[in-house]
Formats: structure tokens, sequence, C-alpha cells
């Protein structure tokens, strides 16, 4: 009997982080339609503390940061940064306009972004730029994530190491 072909440690990780980034972005589309904003309600901590990896990705404004990062090399506009954030993590986070979108206004009323019209007579593609305000938070995402971030890289890493030897 054949031996079922064994996926690579890479492969094995992109699928384990795309499974938790799919829940992750389901359930923050899910709050954002809801149309509340701020602190996650008793439930959604409830549902964190059972899933750590989804609730801290919410929690570490991991997209955040990674819209940020994309806008600090030149003004973009909504589906150019989907598509930017998809292609940089290889297809593992995918973002849908149902959470991009919500974000990109958050981002505008905190002060973090600007934008303008680029056809300002008819709604066409509205591009966001950093504002001096968005840049210091890039920074202090910056610093503030990247722990988190080698955590998951190493737990991810640990996991694999584990199952697929």
């Amino acid at each position: 009997m054949p031996q079922p072909r064994r996926k690579s440690r890479t492969q094995a990780t992109r699928e384990a982080v795309q499974q938790a980034s799919k829940v992750a972005e389901a359930r923050e589309a899910a709050r954002q339609i809801g149309g509340r904003s701020g602190e996650p309600s008793a439930a959604e901590r409830r549902r964190a503390e059972r899933d750590p990896l989804t609730g801290e990705l919410r929690k570490r404004e991991v997209l955040p940061l990674l819209v940020l990062h994309f806008m600090k090399q030149g003004p973009s506009y909504g589906n150019q940064l989907m598509e930017r954030i998809s292609r940089v993590t290889a297809g593992v986070l995918s973002v849908n306009p149902n959470t991009m979108y919500p974000l990109l206004r958050q981002l505008e009323e905190r002060g973090l972004i600007e934008g303008k019209w680029e056809h300002p007579e008819r709604r066409s593609r509205r591009y966001y730029s950093l504002t001096k305000e968005g840049e210091d938070e890039y920074g202090r995402l910056v610093s503030d994530t990247r722990p988190f971030l080698d955590s998951v890289q190493r737990s991810i890493e640990e996991i694999v190491r584990e199952v697929y030897g």
C-alpha cells in the first residue's frame, strides 16, 4: 500500500495559519456587520479565551499594522490593500471588503489616515494616505506586534514539527 504524501512544513504552516485567519476574519466581519465598535463583547472575550490565536490576532491589530505598512509606501485604495495583504501572506490572510472598508473608515476617523477621491466629481477610488499620527501609530504597532508575531511563528513551527516530524 503506497504511503500518503506528507505535506511540507511550509505548506502545513500556511494551511494552519490560513484556517486560523479565516475564523478570525469571519468573526471580525460579523462584529462589524453588527454595527458595534470599540471593545469586544463578553461573548467575544469568552470565544477569544477558547481560541487564543484568532482572539489575539484581532487584539494585536495585525491587520491595521499591514494596512498602515502599505500606506507608508504610498497612497493606497481598499482593493489594492486587500490584494497586497493576500500577496504578502501568500493567500494565508485574505481580507474581504466587509472587513477592509470599516477598518479604513475607523482609521480615518482616528486621524491616522486621510482619504481623497481619485475623481471628486464622481465617487471612484478613494486613496488613503498616512498622516503624521498614522506614522506614529505605525511605529507603535511595529514594536508592539513583533513579539506576538514571533510567538505565533514559534508556536506554529512547533505544531508542525510535532505533527509532521
